[in-house]
């Protein structure tokens, strides 16, 4: 694993709201110069024959998923922060959530050279995955279900859309990340019910329809051989 994809720089904020001014302002500066939808136009053409695109312009239906996969990423922040204080975990999910939020406030060197929104769908791969590896790491929350397939399926599309190796790179950062907070056996089998039972209500079921209806709502599907998903 290469140190400096988990080596970041000084930032004075670490807040879900700054993730979303950040977001916010590389959203303006797509829609002054076109450079990541042009990529994308690109990137459509190129798709593995698993990924169909029934939408009438492949890349703007990939550009609007970007853009909503993005803009989850601090919603999700915000979720699990709420719903671990309120289960009375929070400071167990409090390296996570200051993990997830750096990604965008204080991101690595090397990630700094992406700064349009296509460096930002890194960073909220970089979030979205390490919640699905925490969800991998813990017996109660993997039991719970929290993580829905389609999440998963929408990681795999974002993992297609940056690339190999770097993808592939980024999801080693990852283990090295939740090795550095959950690496004991001990924290697989830390009963975390009460975070569980938190999430599984109101504040979490929006969520859980929104990475239900991602794929759907932007044309997009998974097409495993004869089968579909």
């Amino acid at each position: 694993m290469r140190p400096h994809l988990v080596q970041t720089l000084a930032c004075p904020q670490m807040t879900p709201q700054a993730v979303l001014e950040i977001i916010d302002h590389a959203r303006r500066k797509e829609a002054r110069s076109g450079t990541f939808l042009r990529q994308l136009h690109e990137t459509a053409a190129n798709l593995p024959s698993t990924v169909m695109i029934e939408g009438y312009q492949p890349a703007n239906c990939l550009f609007q998923f970007a853009i909503e996969y993005i803009e989850m990423a601090p919603r999700l922040i915000e979720c699990v922060n709420a719903c671990a204080r309120e289960a009375g975990t929070a400071r167990l999910f409090d390296p996570f959530v200051k993990a997830a939020t750096g990604y965008f406030t204080e991101p690595s060197a090397l990630l700094v050279r992406y700064d349009g929104l296509d460096g930002l769908l890194i960073r909220a791969y970089l979030c979205h995955r390490l919640m699905e590896e925490m969800h991998e790491n813990n017996h109660s929350m993997r039991s719970g279900g929290l993580v829905d397939i389609e999440a998963t399926r929408a990681n795999l599309l974002v993992h297609g859309l940056i690339g190999e190796p770097f993808a592939n790179e980024l999801d080693d950062s990852i283990v090295v990340t939740v090795l550095q907070i959950a690496g004991t056996p001990d924290y697989y089998e830390l009963n975390l019910d009460p975070f569980v039972k938190q999430v599984n209500n109101d504040a979490w079921n929006w969520m859980r329809h929104y990475w239900e209806n991602l794929l759907i709502r932007n044309h997009i599907r998974f097409s495993l051989g004869s089968g579909e998903a």
